[in-house]
């Protein structure tokens, strides 16, 4: 069952003031709380992205980009060549498992499962399956901060977790103008921030994780042209390149990845 994790949802509009680029991943502000800096996207590259790719972890180490793609009987975990879109190597994952956010802990991969509760570990260079571990609930998005995973399940909470037992260690609860902030989606670990897509918008935000305040929110829309469009999902994926501090973004089926900077 693929569930509420495909296709965009019916935006219901409150009577609250709300970021509409959020639809219902937006709620009410109150009237004097800090907004978050209004960010956009500016393109420095387009490359071509597979359209069979259901975009849901990414990540960018050493020249490699390794992607997790979702969808029962579809996921996968890849190798995948920036330049040509080629997927290098290729491994399926096996139903019933919907494969989910993607992170790497030294010489080891860490993908996420939907609803299973099971996060595989592999040989970051081999893709060799080398272990599992269980949680709790969903798994969305995963990345790594240098020290602890952290990890969403469409909440607003990000959990930190060991990367050795993937026992929680403390929750973040995410707020965006002084409110919960939920559907956070793929992640990606910058310095103390964590970049994290909102399910169904073309909206980045950026949080911190020693309050869980967001403190910028991007504004991805338009990346892609109308007639490219037909047959895609939802932006989903962020990789961080730390060469040239730009990021590696895309989505759900997209024809195109996009390397961008976040600018005023």
């Amino acid at each position: 069952m693929i569930g509420k994790r495909v296709g965009l949802l019916v935006v219901c509009v409150g009577i609250a003031v709300a970021a509409p680029s959020l639809g219902r991943a937006a709620v009410q502000q109150p009237l004097f709380a800090k907004q978050p800096d209004a960010l956009k996207v500016s393109v420095v590259r387009t490359y071509p992205h597979d359209r069979n790719a259901f975009t849901q972890g990414l990540i960018w180490r050493d020249g490699m980009l390794y992607e997790s793609t979702g969808l029962v009987g579809r996921s996968t975990l890849r190798k995948v060549d920036l330049a040509t879109g080629a997927v290098k190597q290729q491994v399926p994952i096996p139903t019933p498992y919907f494969a989910e956010g993607l992170a790497d802990v030294g010489n080891r991969l860490f993908q996420l499962t939907w609803q299973h509760g099971r996060v595989f570990l592999y040989d970051k260079n081999t893709l060799g399956r080398v272990g599992e571990l269980a949680y709790q609930g969903e798994g969305w998005g995963l990345c790594h901060d240098g020290t602890s995973l952290v990890m969403s399940d469409g909440s607003d909470a990000l959990t930190v977790r060991s990367a050795s037992t993937f026992a929680v260690t403390r929750t973040v609860k995410v707020t965006m103008a002084g409110r919960p902030l939920g559907r956070i989606n793929e992640l990606e670990c910058v310095g103390g921030d964590v970049y994290a897509n909102v399910w169904t918008t073309d909206t980045i935000v950026r949080i911190d994780m020693k309050t869980g305040v967001v403190t910028a929110r991007v504004d991805a829309s338009g990346l892609l042209a109308p007639a490219e469009r037909f047959g895609v999902d939802v932006l989903n994926g962020i990789a961080y390149d730390p060469a040239d501090r730009t990021f590696l973004i895309t989505g759900k089926l997209w024809p195109k990845l996009f390397r961008v900077r976040f600018v005023r």
